[in-house]
């Protein structure tokens, strides 16, 4: 779609009020702190088109499945996150004609997001029916300091009148999911209690007894000072409020500021959820709003000193890069082992907010190089703790022994209902595999495969095992019926990427055994009795790996996607009149998966992956063959094509593919943004940088950096956490500086030469042309 939202460095901002654009501004001008988010909504009434959204992470709900026809293995739900209580809200009524902006004249409308500081606020003139005008200015913001409050400030002028002001706050928990299967509302209430202080509502899911409580308080103030009008208290069932009237004064400003606690009963007794509620909010209105936000700035100032990307020269790559670094310091602060990410975080429904496997595939390499490695570990953990549900996933499916991970969950178990992804999409448990190896391959931390790493891998090799079957009459195995990563192909033989992320997967179970007895062998003895693995188990695995089935066109050296795609008429998306893209939302699924046409890398993703077992020309003959058949409809299809168009040298199409990947929300490129964001491509956003045009990787124990800087820009610099070193990396066009900022070494290639950087020391190489 056409660019509407303004560049800038450090905010995302709109100007002008554009209905059309509503709903995908809800979604990226949407704010979080890791524990609870929320959408862009306006605080005031608005009957135009909006998808409201209150998020708490952790809190979901088993919507039952809803299918045409039922097949064994079926989970029997689809795990959402719950749009729960809506805690800004204000109706805000003047000499009684309500606001809406749907409805008044709007002018001077600005929005802006302000990524450095981590809070949205919003101005417009509304002239109403009568010919009044008023200015209205708002500003909120979830907390990062307190994670469980939210605060908001709302102020009104009126321009050209004296009035009355009647604002009634509420907390309202009649809410209800858009993506509900059967249209119902998935919370009762539980309690409503309202004061002239205070106001709280306790909501529980009709299902899993998750308890929610949401306090609120609000102060008054004109010119400046706080009043204390008359206040009218009302509630009904998930609804409390607080009415107060005050008058208008022309040129003269009237604000309320509201701050408002949200608690669930994963963190506390369901008991004494409405005290810690009252307890919350009253604590954070005694600070004040002021220094609140002032926390707020100094909290997003930490994440920025370790997370920052800094691009000159090009303002629409900045404020890309810091708009998904946002999104990803928002969504997940490592501080709860219960959590994961969802691909929409807390913007939106869509995949009903839960796990996918592209938390291991994509957002691990951020949280590495950007948070303590405890906060990886964390995500690798929730892994580990899901293992016994795995198990039982791969049984419903009639495997008899081994692990499945689900393409989708919230508590381990699979909840995902369509068949091409939930019985043939196995690759996912190679991603699980790789981000064990990607975790202790960048820290070191090999006494993680001793403490949960071997478990993990060794029952997945042991599904590997069964999955696969031996063809006689040509002596290889072979996997039939699966899906790749290109899910514009269902049910095919021998997707080249599942075959060998499988036997990559029991090459890495066996290398990390040998390891374990090799370091620890009184651990070792243990696994392999809670395992009860066998030898003539793991000789199964070699002969699986010696003797695995991978398609190959030999004529043109590439490899096959699967068995029988060159039969498919070969067409290149540059050849399609534009009209037809995107093919999802203009083709019928009938003739997507009769095409060529790619959704995302699937070869490529695992010339990505195993990056160091092919050579320059194996992945140039694969890229250039499959990246002009893919219509990249996957947001996470983009970040693989930047990095490995950058270590071929493709430097205009590495630029072309980040641009796409940093901006896919903030320009709608996929028209699907109202839905809400792609949290998890984001953080490839953040690897196309660092991975792809800062060339950084760990082989031998070295931290590789190969850059290059496309032509767009002046510079570019970007810190890693390594170990227990942090590197500030720049990279101008003449020359590339490492500056270590902590006390530790670091063993480090540049291009091809090699340094050890001492603590506190700097290391300037020229940059190769």
């Amino acid at each position: 779609m056409k660019q509407y939202l303004k560049l800038d460095d450090w905010s995302v901002i709109e100007e002008d009020f554009n209905p059309e654009h509503h709903e995908i501004s809800e979604s990226v001008f949407s704010i979080g702190n890791g524990h609870m988010g929320q959408r862009a909504n306006f605080e005031e009434t608005y009957s135009g088109s909006s998808l409201q959204g209150s998020y708490m992470a952790g809190v979901y709900y088993p919507d039952k499945t809803r299918v045409g026809w039922w097949k064994n293995g079926y989970p029997e739900y689809f795990a959402k996150v719950l749009n729960s209580t809506n805690w800004i809200g204000l109706k805000v009524v003047i000499d009684n004609e309500e606001l809406d902006l749907n409805i008044a004249k709007v002018s001077n409308f600005v929005r802006e997001l302000n990524m450095k500081e981590g809070y949205l606020k919003r101005s417009f003139t509304a002239e109403l029916s009568g010919g009044k005008k008023i200015k209205v200015a708002t500003c909120r913001f979830v907390s990062m300091k307190v994670r469980e409050a939210g605060a908001l400030r709302y102020a009104i002028t009126p321009l050209n009148f004296d009035g009355e002001l009647t604002l009634t706050s509420y907390l309202d928990g009649d809410v209800k999911n858009t993506d509900a299967n059967y249209d119902e509302k998935f919370w009762d209430p539980v309690d409503e209690t309202v004061s002239n202080e205070s106001a709280t509502v306790i909501i529980k899911t009709k299902k899993l007894n998750f308890h929610m409580a949401s306090t609120m308080i609000n102060e008054y103030f004109q010119n400046g000072q706080k009043v204390t009008p008359e206040v009218k208290v009302a509630k009904r069932e998930k609804y409390t409020s607080q009415e107060v009237v005050l008058p208008l004064k022309q040129n003269e400003e009237t604000s309320v500021v509201k701050v408002a606690a949200n608690v669930t009963n994963r963190d506390h007794d369901t008991s004494s959820l409405g005290e810690v509620a009252q307890r919350v909010c009253r604590s954070a209105m005694e600070k004040g709003f002021d220094r609140l936000l002032s926390e707020q700035k100094e909290a997003w100032a930490k994440k920025w000193e370790t997370s920052d990307i800094v691009i000159e020269g090009d303002v629409s790559a900045q404020q890309g890069i810091r708009f998904n670094i946002f999104q990803l310091n928002q969504t997940y602060t490592g501080e709860d082992d219960r959590l994961n990410i969802g691909p929409k975080g807390f913007t939106g429904e869509k995949y009903g907010g839960s796990t996918y496997w592209d938390t291991e595939a994509y957002c691990l390499p951020f949280y590495l190089s950007t948070s303590d490695q405890n906060i990886a570990r964390n995500l690798l953990v929730y892994r580990y703790k899901h293992l016994e549900k795995a198990r039982e996933n791969a049984r419903k499916l009639g495997f008899t022994k081994g692990a499945l991970y689900p393409m989708v969950t919230m508590n381990g178990e699979e909840c995902h209902n369509e068949w091409e992804i939930t019985f043939e999409e196995i690759h996912r448990n190679g991603a699980i595999a790789y981000a064990i190896y990607n975790y202790v391959n960048y820290t070191a931390d090999r006494d993680y495969l001793g403490e949960y790493g071997v478990e993990v891998l060794a029952e997945i090799s042991r599904f590997w095992e069964e999955r696969v079957h031996f063809v006689n009459h040509k002596a290889v195995y072979m996997m039939h019926g699966v899906t790749g990563p290109n899910e514009y192909e269902n049910n095919v033989n021998n997707n080249w990427y599942t075959n060998r992320i499988a036997a990559w997967t029991i090459e890495y179970t066996l290398e990390a055994l040998a390891h374990v007895n090799e370091t620890d062998p009184k651990r070792y003895e243990a696994l392999i009795n809670k395992l009860d693995l066998t030898e003539e188990e793991t000789s199964k695995w070699s002969d699986i790996i010696d003797k695995m089935y991978y398609p190959v066109d030999e004529e043109s050296g590439i490899f096959l996607q699967q068995d029988g795609y060159m039969d498919k008429e070969q067409i290149h998306v540059s050849e399609l009149d534009e009209k037809h893209l995107p093919l999802n939302q203009n083709w019928s699924w009938d003739r997507i998966l009769r095409s060529c046409f790619i959704k995302q890398a699937d070869v490529l993703q695992g010339l990505y992956f195993l990056n160091s077992e092919f050579d320059i020309e194996t992945k140039k003959r694969n890229f250039d063959f499959y990246e002009p058949r893919t219509v990249h409809e996957s947001s996470l299809s983009p970040c693989v094509h930047s990095i490995l168009a950058c270590e071929l040298g493709y430097r205009e199409k590495a630029y072309e593919m980040y641009l796409r990947t940093a901006r896919l929300d903030l320009d709608n490129y996929n028209n699907d943004t109202e839905d809400g964001c792609h949290t998890t491509s984001m953080a490839g956003t953040w690897m196309s940088v660092v991975h792809g045009f800062g060339g950084l990787k760990v082989q031998s124990d070295r931290l590789v950096l190969n850059p290059f800087i496309p032509g767009q820009w002046n510079a570019f610099s970007f810190k890693v956490l390594y170990r227990k070193a942090r590197l500030n990396v720049q990279v101008t066009k003449e020359q590339v500086v490492v500056r270590n900022e902590t006390d530790e070494k670091v063993d480090l290639t540049i291009g091809e030469e090699q340094f050890t950087l001492e603590g506190k020391e700097e290391i300037r190489t020229a940059m190769k042309k």
